[in-house]
């Protein structure tokens, strides 16, 4: 819904209730990260399909992504400096028609070695999530979060 013409003032008596559609994202962002870690914990990561196209994606972030070690820490100041979001966008761009949600926000760890956590979580885009988990799950890199749940 637009605000109004480019460069119009908004006015906050006129704005729909930003902090609410905040909330409501944040929520949203949330269920994801909850979700997909109980996933991780039912089921080795190493045999989890994210889409119905994670071979395609793999093999497209291989190519646009090459330098990416999926066992290292992500940048977050390289991944979204301006040539890291240029770079991302061109690749997002891709499944813009392809996966639902391509380029909502969500939680990614920016290490596979820990859980979700406030230092060890960074705000992206659904297909940089889809992209670097699929490729952490390939690599067997989640499959710990399952081997603790089940080691109980």
């Amino acid at each position: 819904m637009p605000l109004g013409p480019a460069g119009a003032c908004l006015h906050p008596d006129q704005a729909e209730n930003f902090e609410d559609m905040e909330k409501q994202f944040a929520v949203k962002a949330v269920q994801h990260m909850t979700t997909y870690w109980a996933i991780l914990e039912k089921m080795k990561g190493s045999q989890l399909r994210l889409t119905k196209i994670d071979d395609e994606i793999l093999e497209h972030f291989k190519k646009d992504f090459p330098e990416f070690d999926p066992k290292e820490t992500i940048n977050e100041d390289t991944m979204k400096s301006k040539e890291g979001k240029e770079r991302w966008r061109n690749f997002m761009m891709a499944y813009e028609k392809k996966i639902d949600d391509y380029n909502f926000g969500t939680m990614l760890r920016a290490n596979p070695k820990f859980e979700y956590g406030e230092k060890e979580t960074i705000f992206a885009m659904r297909m940089q999530f889809y992209a670097i988990e699929i490729a952490r799950n390939r690599q067997g890199l989640n499959d710990w979060v399952y081997e603790q749940a089940h080691s109980e």
